[in-house]
């Protein structure tokens, strides 16, 4: 039986999807696993905050992208399904990218010395950045067509199409990102001279790393739709990829902090900020 241009070009992006998932998937238990004694000590021996309630979803949130992306794999003919895993996924995927954002937006707060105004604007900021992304998935998502593969052997379903609303989002992070690193890098140049501690010039460093990786992920989800308009199974992937990467460094760099704290003198401990699983005193009940 022969197949046309467009079957083979619709299985070939399935393919490359299974392949990106079940890698991504990999990658990330093995992640889990590796850093699973670091993590244990932490949530046993750290205090009950709502920092810590923020990393144990940041942590978690994207099994359930994992275990929807892998469903969305199996042998499926209901397009109707297929919509409904994959709406799924892009409000996880969005929700996992708000905690992680989050982290980094009371980090910032931190340098700051948890100014109130500085953290209400970052909030609003973010919160209007969600709100918008919700709105624009609900409108791109609604008039996405979905499709399977018609070659034998090659399960899944994805979406056919990259509706130019979809880069949206990704824009709106990107603002937001360039936002708190405009924060970060004017609060460091006025204070590189008077706050030198070791907490600090670690809080700083992951600061910009993250804000470095955030932003150059967002660059390429805009910029690769536009390139590659056919390939649509490698920008689905890099989006996934965008959220899980964003999420293993938010967690990540919060337990490096947190046992790193756990060594530091008290004398050496930054006066209001944001240390590991402890916010000070407002913020923190």
């Amino acid at each position: 039986m022969e197949y046309s241009v467009d079957e083979i070009a619709a299985a070939r992006n399935l393919q490359f999807l299974a392949y990106i998932s079940t890698s991504t998937a990999t990658f990330w238990t093995y992640d889990f696993v590796y850093s699973l004694h670091e993590e244990w000590t932490f949530l046993l021996q750290s205090r009950w905050t709502k920092v810590k309630g923020l990393y144990i979803i940041a942590r978690y949130l994207p099994f359930v992208l994992i275990v929807t992306g892998l469903l969305a794999l199996a042998p499926n003919e209901e397009p109707e399904t297929c919509q409904i895993f994959n709406s799924i996924s892009a409000f996880v995927g969005l929700m996992s990218l708000t905690f992680s954002e989050l982290f980094f937006v009371l980090r910032t707060c931190a340098l700051w010395n948890n100014n109130r105004i500085v953290l209400l604007g970052a909030l609003s900021a973010l919160f209007a950045t969600v709100v918008s992304s919700i709105s624009i998935l609900l409108v791109a998502g609604a008039s996405s067509d979905v499709t399977t593969s018609a070659i034998p052997g090659i399960p899944g379903c994805s979406r056919t199409s990259y509706d130019v609303q979809l880069l949206l989002p990704f824009i709106l992070v990107f603002v937001f990102q360039l936002g708190l690193v405009c924060l970060t890098m004017i609060r460091v140049i006025q204070r590189w001279r008077s706050v030198k501690g070791p907490l600090y010039v670690m809080l700083v460093k992951h600061n910009i790393f993250y804000y470095a990786c955030g932003l150059l992920f967002s660059v390429v989800n805009v910029l690769l739709p536009i390139l590659i308009l056919d390939e649509y199974s490698v920008y689905f992937s890099l989006e996934g990829l965008q959220v899980f990467i964003l999420a293993i460094l938010a967690t990540r760099m919060h337990l490096h902090l947190w046992h790193t704290e756990r060594h530091v003198n008290d004398s050496e401990a930054l006066m209001n900020i944001f240390i590991s699983d402890t916010l000070p005193e407002n913020y923190a009940t």
